[in-house]
């Protein structure tokens, strides 16, 4: 299988992420993209997203399960807290 380019991918991440960024803005939450790292994306969460009770649910079954599903070198993703 041909190695796929860092800059695609990260463009494909930036994608993903941009389709899901409506879902949780409807719940008065966000996202920001942060890196992507050996297979890793992390994101840091913002908004009404920041300690809500349903955010390993929104991470792993929502954002994580569509970036694995579209993009093949994503394996998992991470939050990040505190300011960049």
């Amino acid at each position: 299988m041909e190695e796929r380019k860092s800059e695609v991918v990260l463009e494909d991440i930036k994608k993903v992420l941009d389709k899901i960024r409506p879902y949780l803005n409807s719940e008065g939450g966000d996202l920001e993209f942060v890196d992507f790292v050996d297979g890793v994306v992390y994101v840091k969460m913002l908004g009404a997203c920041e300690g809500c009770g349903s955010l390993d649910y929104t991470l792993k079954d929502g954002i994580e399960a569509l970036l694995v599903e579209y993009v093949p070198e994503v394996i998992e993703v991470k939050t990040v807290e505190g300011s960049l």
